[in-house]
């Protein structure tokens, strides 16, 4: 089923520059979303991959503080 969408003339002057040769309007927007698709599953693995860092630093931070509370003589009054 084909549809009709409403945009402003200024979206579909922007749209018209992405668009290469013979490429339609549908072919256009699907490239936009698969692109948006594909940052936004991009950005997932960065964060992903930064948290695993951040976690891997505060392990070795945490096993240094142990260390450091072993060697103490801690008397508590």
């Amino acid at each position: 089923m084909i549809t009709t969408i409403q945009i402003r003339e200024n979206v579909k002057n922007q749209l018209e520059r992405l668009k290469q040769s013979n490429q339609t309007f549908e072919e256009v927007i699907i490239a936009l979303i698969k692109n948006a698709e594909l940052q936004r599953r991009k950005q997932e693995e960065l964060l992903i991959e930064g948290c695993k860092v951040m976690a891997k630093d505060m392990l070795e931070l945490n096993n240094e503080l142990e260390g450091a509370d072993s060697d103490l003589d801690w008397e508590w009054k």
